[in-house]
């Protein structure tokens, strides 16, 4: 039953506006013009009274053409963290339905993990950090990017969605590896496995692991040398790997084409919409982004770059 002052019209709109932002209170609360709390409430309480959505999802229509080839998603480093807002990975999921990607590739870092930086440790900024909210804010965000999925499946059973995901670990996901590694008496109570990632029905590859797709390699970073460092342009990855290459790990985007073999040598750039406080306002201007590849073919094939930007105003 409604609480004494709600009315069954403000339990009804609560619960229309949760489905038609695809559950993302969030927006939802925005839209309506209250808090969150009090939005979730509502939503609980129309529910608790019998209330059903009068209003029906909008769903990203499939585009149907003939392709050349297959086609890859390339998500850059995402860094999901406590704190920072993680509503593009909706809009990315929303792009995949439309475009239906064969394969959904992230490079790695989509958990930043800060509680386990040795970097920050002993600084004023490393205060109040936690392991359990840093794997809550991983899972939320994936969460966020799985529902889309999800959603669209339930309400499309016909024609669903599923494409192999792939997720390369990052050093940020190693930090973990590192602390049970640092620290023994860790073993066993942190682990990679607190991450949803193949619950989810991701194919997980550990950090620096190389995974061929279609003949192109990817992996959080490529070394250079016997020291482990990463190369550090698109061109010297083309040199060092002689083939089509993609990895994260730097904040850039970067691009190379072999003149003869027209492969690619790519720096993804980065998917996360905050800024980090360790880059000047020139390293946080880089180009937040996916990179789609079309038109695949012996490791050859076209890259088109989706900004965050247009994503948000396509599909928040």
């Amino acid at each position: 039953m409604p609480n004494p002052g709600l009315t069954k019209e403000q339990m009804q709109e609560a619960l229309d506006l949760f489905e038609k932002y695809h559950g993302n209170t969030a927006n939802a609360a925005d839209a309506a013009g209250i808090n969150r709390s009090t939005f979730q409430n509502r939503v609980t309480r129309a529910r608790l009274a019998g209330l059903k959505p009068q209003v029906s999802r909008e769903f990203p229509k499939p585009t149907s053409v003939d392709r050349l080839g297959r086609v890859h998603m390339v998500i850059p480093d995402i860094q999901a963290k406590p704190n920072v807002s993680h509503d593009h990975l909706e809009w990315i999921a929303n792009y995949a339905i439309e475009k239906r990607p064969d394969v959904v590739i992230q490079i790695g870092d989509w958990a930043d993990m800060p509680s386990l930086s040795l970097y920050d440790k002993g600084k004023r900024s490393y205060e109040g950090r936690r392991y359990v909210k840093d794997i809550e804010a991983a899972n939320y965000s994936l969460e966020r990017f799985e529902r889309v999925l999800e959603d669209y499946n339930r309400a499309n059973p016909d024609n669903p969605y599923n494409p192999r995901k792939v997720l390369t670990f990052g050093n940020h996901e190693w930090r973990i590896w590192r602390a049970t590694m640092l620290d023994a008496t860790l073993d066993g109570k942190l682990s990679v496995e607190d991450l949803d990632f193949q619950r989810r029905g991701w194919e997980c590859h550990d950090f620096l692991e190389v995974v061929t797709i279609d003949q192109i390699e990817y992996s959080h970073y490529f070394i250079s040398g016997n020291m482990g460092r990463p190369v550090s342009t698109a061109a010297a990855l083309l040199r060092t790997r002689n083939c089509s290459a993609t990895m994260g790990h730097v904040q850039h985007c970067d691009v190379a084409i072999h003149k003869q073999t027209q492969h690619i040598g790519l720096f993804a750039g980065i998917a996360y919409l905050h800024d980090e406080e360790y880059l000047t306002p020139q390293g946080n201007g880089t180009r937040r982004q996916i990179v789609m590849c079309h038109e695949i073919n012996n490791g050859r094939y076209d890259p088109m770059f989706v900004s965050l930007r247009y994503l948000e105003k396509k599909y928040s």
